[in-house]
């Protein structure tokens, strides 16, 4: 299994359930401006604003100039356009296929996240989705390792998003957030940085947000830095679950780079 230490650039999170400051996904225009937000799905306006929110961009502000090459983008969520998929294939099995509308089609890509924020954001470096489960936050951040490692980015903006849809939630089976989270890595050797550590037993305690499913690690991340930045931290996070097995994540402050 993949261990690194990667140097985090910028953090942030959206939790419109429990941060009054974070709009819910159908305010998302009075953050991020209204051009581009039609039929997009709640799971990716929310990843949006994290992403906004890590950038630490004024509200309407989207970046300009040329697309950002060496910046590539890794998502994670295992349900975030599941209403989109659900809609379509029931608007094909009774009304016929012609009867989709070709705006709806492509959110129905597994990589509407990741490919959003791409095109959102200007970053032109690979682009990846991970859909892996409960751990998805892990293996993310093990994918943005590996194309740093790679030298195929020097820069990766790690995005996780769920969101609480009636349809998201029956498919899990269980109460779900909604929730995003946005890290920005780099394997420069300064500042605060997360390390992947493996696998761990299951947590003791539930995380005070909720339950984010396949973002659920990569809030912890975040908030995790913010409290690291404020104390010196370090700071353990966990995520995954009975099925996907569990993985640890320490965040600090030091001066160890990516390996």
């Amino acid at each position: 299994m993949l261990t690194a230490t990667l140097a985090l650039r910028g953090w942030g999170v959206h939790l419109p359930e429990s941060d009054p400051s974070a709009c819910r996904p159908d305010a998302a225009a009075g953050l991020l401006g209204r051009k581009g937000l039609l039929g997009r799905d709640d799971a990716t306006r929310l990843a949006l604003c994290a992403v906004h929110r890590a950038l630490g961009l004024e509200a309407g502000v989207r970046p300009g100039g040329d697309a950002r090459t060496d910046v590539a983008v890794v998502a994670c969520g295992n349900l975030g356009n599941v209403d989109t998929v659900a809609d379509l294939a029931r608007t094909a099995t009774t009304d016929g296929v012609r009867a989709v509308s070709p705006l709806a089609a492509p959110n129905a890509s597994s990589n509407v996240i990741a490919s959003v924020v791409a095109i959102w954001f200007r970053f032109a470096g690979p682009n990846l989705m991970v859909c892996s489960g409960a751990a998805a936050s892990y293996d993310a951040l093990a994918t943005a390792a590996l194309l740093l490692r790679a030298g195929r980015a020097r820069r990766v903006v790690v995005v996780g998003a769920e969101a609480a849809t009636g349809t998201a939630t029956a498919l899990y089976g269980q109460s779900l957030t909604s929730g995003a989270a946005c890290v920005i890595v780099e394997s420069a050797p300064d500042g605060v940085r997360v390390r992947l550590n493996g696998s761990v037993p299951a947590p003791v305690t539930a995380a005070s947000w909720g339950d984010c499913y396949g973002a659920q690690g990569l809030v912890g991340v975040a908030l995790a830095a913010d409290r690291v930045r404020a104390t010196g931290g370090p700071v353990e996070v966990s995520c995954g679950g009975g099925t996907d097995g569990y993985r640890s994540l320490t965040v600090s402050s030091g001066s160890v780079g990516a390996r």
